[in-house]
């Protein structure tokens, strides 16, 4: 079935594709997107979501079956996180990179086209500029332009909404529903998705297949939602009926002589049945309730803070602030993309940051919305095994097992570096690492980016219990207010 609007602009046909042989991602997947139509595609984490992006910017090619999309059709995709090859460019370069790479000409003035983008996404940023100056928030919003200005037949959004603050992603939402060309989008953001999608692309992790729905993304989670549990219904009729020939046979095996053929027919009929059953649409499954435990007391305050260094109209400047956390008392950081909130959080993190003071001894747990702390080469197996040494726990592996089991974080999983895993993937190792860890300082930079929508409630509510001192960081309201906030410090009122 393909979506209504214009001619086909896409399509897969029997593609399957696979990193490597214990890791398939598609098995003869087919689906069609017409042009014109803004589609979401859906899948839990790890499924394979970027990488169905990756086959359709030919960065990848399919191990069987054919991708169709005519030649003269522009791609652009707006990539989650900064390559480190741009991080040395400066604005202009970045911008230049991404046209010249299209056309594979030198794009002559070029100024006036970055400055209309740069409006498109809000974001003012001297040309000269280098990216690695730029916040997350504001490395997003390149990101989005840099796909954006191609202008694209085909434009691919990759968690476009990660790092964005309110205003940012209601521009990003009136610029979708006004474009003319055709967008698939992959986010976790229902609100944001339901504003402008046509119909669902859902990936299936047990089948790997694509089904395709019409409607608005509200309606589709609803109808795969009262299909799985329809599913699930079928296939308990089905168990009991199973379980019912196979009782039957057993009797009439026991009496032997011709009721033994009758007792073959039995099982026959129970193995038919078997193959009735369904593969579970396995909605994504949420993480188990966790706590990040705090291990010592420390009397007086853990951190003060007497000045901060803010960032306004490309100037910075040092604010006098009196900030003091003891143990149990959560401190919210806000103010706009670009004002210095990761770079205060960095230099607390290091312990460098001028004008704070964290009491000796204290362990820090940081949570970076890059995950740039992580380190990428390690399995993550390695990586969970050096957090539960830093945290000091002599339960041994059994702990670090069960811990990472309710992460979603099992078998091939534990021996796949971390740079392997997607997104959402890594930011369920790196809350592991902050239980195995159990730190007295938790500081949290934008901690539901990239994280599945299901497994919000449950971190919401492990840092709302946490009980030493916390600064979080974060856009998203309906998630900061399931925590208990003791101070706001606002570095946009200064």
């Amino acid at each position: 079935m393909a979506m209504a609007h214009g001619e086909v602009l896409l399509r897969f046909d029997g593609v399957s594709f696979s990193h490597g042989p214990t890791k398939p991602i598609l098995k003869e997947a087919s689906f069609s997107v017409r042009r014109g139509t803004k589609v979401t595609l859906m899948g839990q984490n790890g499924a394979g979501k970027s990488t169905i992006f990756h086959l359709i910017s030919k960065e990848l090619k399919p191990s069987e079956g054919h991708i169709h999309i005519k030649d003269d059709v522009s791609v652009a995709v707006a990539q989650q996180v900064m390559p480190m090859d741009q991080m040395e460019c400066t604005v202009r370069e970045f911008f230049a990179r991404c046209l010249e790479g299209k056309t594979g000409k030198r794009v002559h003035d070029i100024d006036p086209k970055i400055n209309e983008i740069l409006e498109v996404v809000n974001l003012l940023a001297p040309y000269e500029k280098k990216i690695k100056t730029f916040s997350g928030g504001q490395q997003a919003r390149l990101l989005l332009a840099s796909a954006l200005i191609q202008n694209p037949d085909l434009l691919l959004l990759d968690e476009p909404t990660n790092n964005l603050d309110k205003e940012g992603i209601l521009h990003l939402t009136q610029f979708l529903a006004c474009y003319e060309k055709t967008v698939i989008v992959i986010s976790h953001d229902a609100e944001f998705l339901n504003a402008f999608t046509d119909g669902v692309l859902y990936l299936g992790v047990l089948t790997k297949k694509v089904e395709q729905y019409l409607g608005d993304y509200h309606d589709v989670v609803e109808r795969i939602s009262n299909r799985a549990e329809k599913e699930k219904m079928k296939n308990a009729q089905l168990a009991k009926q199973i379980q019912a020939k196979k009782d039957q046979a057993n009797v009439f095996a026991n009496k032997g002589g011709r009721l033994r053929m009758v007792a073959k027919r039995m099982r026959e009929k129970a193995a038919d049945l078997e193959e009735e059953k369904v593969d579970l649409q396995k909605e994504d499954k949420a993480i188990r309730p966790f706590r990040i435990p705090v291990v010592t007391t420390i009397p007086g305050p853990i951190l003060t803070i007497s000045s901060v260094t803010i960032v306004k109209n490309a100037k910075q400047k040092v604010e006098k602030v009196h900030v003091s956390l003891r143990k149990r008392e959560h401190l919210l950081l806000t103010g706009p993309n670009g004002i210095g909130k990761t770079t205060l959080l960095e230099a607390l993190a290091s312990g460098k940051a001028l004008g704070a003071v964290i009491t000796p001894g204290i362990r820090v747990g940081y949570y970076r919305q890059d995950f740039s702390t992580l380190n990428f080469e390690n399995t993550v197996y390695e990586s969970l095994d050096q957090a539960m040494q830093a945290g000091g726990s002599l339960e041994g592996e059994e702990r670090m097992r069960s811990v990472a089991a309710g992460f979603l974080i099992t078998g091939d999983l534990m021996r796949t570096k971390v740079g392997s895993l997607s997104e959402g993937q890594k930011g369920l190792v790196a809350f592991a690492r902050l239980v195995l860890e159990r730190p007295e300082l938790l500081i949290l930079d934008e901690p539901t980016n990239h994280i599945n929508f299901r497994h919000l409630p449950i971190i919401a509510s492990a840092l709302d219990a946490y009980e030493g001192a916390m600064i979080l960081v974060s856009h998203v309201p309906e998630f900061v207010e399931k925590i208990r906030i003791d101070q706001t410090l606002d570095l946009g009122k200064y």
